[in-house]
């Protein structure tokens, strides 16, 4: 007999698909780049972008965002023609209010 089975998620945060313009800079490998953050949670985001950097590249990003200036490092765990998935490595006490802030006003 056939049993259905599921993989458990191995991500702490469930992540929140951005419906609306959120735009990060990021510099990473000796380059910087722009791009628009597709979906997010307080553990990492996903950048569309068509650049494409190693696994496990370190990355530093700079939110663009009515919250006010969010900074974070990060690492680069996950790499696809669309784009890059990042996890965060970094985030100050002071910035970690306003990703909060930021990720409850997109859940509105």
């Amino acid at each position: 007999m056939l049993q259905n089975t599921t993989t458990p998620s191995r991500r702490v945060n469930s992540r929140l698909v951005i419906s609306e313009d959120v735009w990060v800079c990021w510099h990473s490998s000796g380059r910087d780049d722009v791009s628009r953050v597709r979906d997010m949670s307080l553990g990492g985001l996903f950048l569309q972008t068509p650049a494409q950097r190693p696994i496990g590249a370190a990355t530093k990003l700079d939110f663009l965002v009515t919250e006010g200036q969010i900074r974070a490092d990060a690492v680069i765990r996950h790499v696809s023609r669309g784009g890059l998935g990042l996890k965060f490595t970094a985030l100050s006490d002071s910035d970690r209010p306003r990703l909060a802030a930021l990720l409850r006003r997109l859940r509105t």
